[in-house]
């Protein structure tokens, strides 16, 4: 491979490295907050809910 190909193939992947570890915008937490809540409500809906209960 010619040097000058591997060296724009190795700034496009070090560009693509970093884009990956730049802070996430400021909305993901909320998101990720309301996200949790949601799962522990159906979490304590599902551990609220009468069973079978089971034979020994």
């Amino acid at each position: 491979m010619h040097p000058d190909i591997h060296l724009a193939l190795h700034h496009a992947r070090a560009a693509e490295l970093r884009a990956e570890t730049e802070p996430r915008p400021a909305h993901r937490p909320e998101l990720r907050t309301r996200l949790g809540w949601a799962l522990i409500e159906v979490g304590l809906k599902l551990a609220a809910r009468p069973g079978p209960v089971p034979a020994h």
